[in-house]
Formats: C-alpha cells, sequence, structure tokens
C-alpha cells in the first residue's frame, strides 16, 4: 500500500485473520483496533503517525 494516511487506517475493512507477521499488514484486525483507540484518545498528526508504526510493530 505504500504510504498510508495514519488518519485513514482506522477506516479500511479488516482482513477475517490476523496474519500475525514480524511488521503487521494495514489491515490486520489488530492494527485497525489499536488505530481507531489511538483516534478515540484524541491523536493527530505526528502523534498520530508514530502510533501507527507503534501498532504494526510486534
Amino acid at each position: 500500500m505504500g504510504k498510508a494516511d495514519a488518519a485513514k487506517v482506522a477506516a479500511l475493512k479488516p482482513k477475517k485473520k490476523c496474519c500475525r507477521s514480524d511488521k503487521r499488514c494495514l489491515r490486520c484486525p489488530v492494527v485497525i483496533k489499536r488505530m481507531q483507540k489511538a483516534q478515540d484518545a484524541g491523536l493527530q498528526g505526528k502523534q498520530l503517525r508514530k502510533a501507527l508504526s507503534h501498532a504494526r510493530k510486534k
């Protein structure tokens, strides 16, 4: 997917099953749930991009 907009990741449709790879994909249900929580917490901009990289790490 290249560089993804961190604000739009929470709105993606998740895959049915988590891949659990070393760097989780953007459509992984775990990543999407973590990004939804980050947006609900009020993170924006640079903080949201950092939250995306943290959510994708294992």
